[in-house]
């Protein structure tokens, strides 16, 4: 579950980019017969940060190399960014791209962007807290409304190897990340419209560049603040459950009874009910996720202990053999087995 895959359609080198067109060309020839023009493109990302569950704000450095008498038409002009991010959302706090330098070089010139975007992605949490996140920065170039394709300018990094992590500031702060991954690929899209352009050709399968970053989530501190109170809650009803005795000897000694039982149960339901919607609201727009099952598994157990209790109180007739059994002893002795055996079935449900 904890363990990140490697994702064999990166692009580590230029062959690795020949070969990927030549196969979106084979099956899906740009239109017109039309050789498409290519603009190599890098990135250097310098903050990451998730504002909520689906919203990622980054911030960096972004080039291009407008080859002369090639790319002349497609040349941004001072004040515009050469490329768009098709999934930015503005949130008001974020700042246009700005030129941040330009570099003559043998044949053409070189244009350094600085860049802050808020992004919206669709992540996946049900693993949380033992989840990995791919966020990719998706590019179109400014003109995408000409045949033009995006390619990764391996030149400008030391190493692009499958393993290697490239295009990310080192001493980056992310907070409950850790650094996995780094690496290009290509997604296919398709749009059910031409945007206008009657002549557009980008509309079906057409290769978009992305940069993947691949994070993985500290365990630590998702066990500090939800699991260890899950812990004490259910060390407390277990010692609650051990004061459950028919002597009455012991019964006052412990102080049981069953009234003061159900209120301490009640007590802890509100302390698992608050820690599960401090978790849902972190997640609010996804589904049941790896460790709320846990809260739903303590809300059983609460139930389950309670009725226990209450049975044991009553005599219930039905089911006097088993819950008054050596003063409850079934319940005791099945406690944290049915508690452990259960959270592991939870936990190969998500393997």
């Amino acid at each position: 579950m904890n363990a990140h895959e490697i994702d064999t359609r990166q692009l580590v080198d230029h062959q690795a980019v020949v070969s990927a067109l030549d196969e979106i060309w084979m099956v899906h020839p740009p239109a017109n017969d039309s050789s498409p023009l290519y603009i190599k493109t890098g990135l250097f990302i310098q903050s990451l940060n998730f504002s909520n569950s689906s919203d990622v704000n980054l911030s960096g450095y972004l080039w291009q190399h407008y080859e002369d008498g090639v790319h002349d038409a497609f040349k941004p002009a001072e004040n515009e960014a050469g490329f768009i991010f098709p999934e930015q959302v503005m949130t008001g706090s974020d700042i246009p791209p700005s030129l941040a330098y330009r570099y003559k070089t043998e044949n053409g010139e070189v244009l350094g962007w600085y860049f802050e975007a808020t992004l919206r992605q669709n992540f996946d949490y049900d693993k949380y807290p033992f989840d990995h996140k791919t966020v990719w920065i998706r590019l179109w170039p400014k003109a995408f409304s000409s045949n033009l394709v995006l390619v990764p300018d391996f030149d400008s990094y030391n190493a692009t190897g499958i393993n290697d992590t490239f295009g990310i500031d080192d001493s980056i702060v992310l907070g409950a990340w850790n650094r996995e991954n780094t690496y290009f690929d290509y997604k296919n899209y398709s749009y059910t419209t031409n945007f206008g352009i009657p002549d557009y050709t980008g509309q079906h399968n057409w290769p978009e560049l992305h940069f993947n970053i691949v994070i993985k989530r500290k365990f630590s501190n998702a066990f500090t603040i939800y699991l260890l109170p899950l812990l004490l809650v259910a060390t407390l009803l277990f010692a609650a459950l051990l004061t459950v005795s028919e002597d009455d000897t012991k019964a006052n000694r412990l102080g049981f009874n069953a009234s003061g039982f159900m209120g301490a149960c009640s007590a802890l339901f509100f302390v698992v009910m608050l820690a599960h919607i401090q978790l849902r609201e972190k997640f609010a727009a996804a589904g049941v996720v790896y460790i709320e099952y846990f809260y739903i598994l303590m809300y059983g157990l609460l139930v389950a202990a309670t009725a226990n209790t209450y049975l044991f109180s009553v005599r219930a007739p039905i089911l006097a053999r088993v819950v008054c059994y050596q003063d409850n002893l079934i319940a005791k002795v099945a406690y944290w087995p049915i508690l452990l055996l259960s959270l592991t079935a939870i936990t190969a449900k998500f393997s």
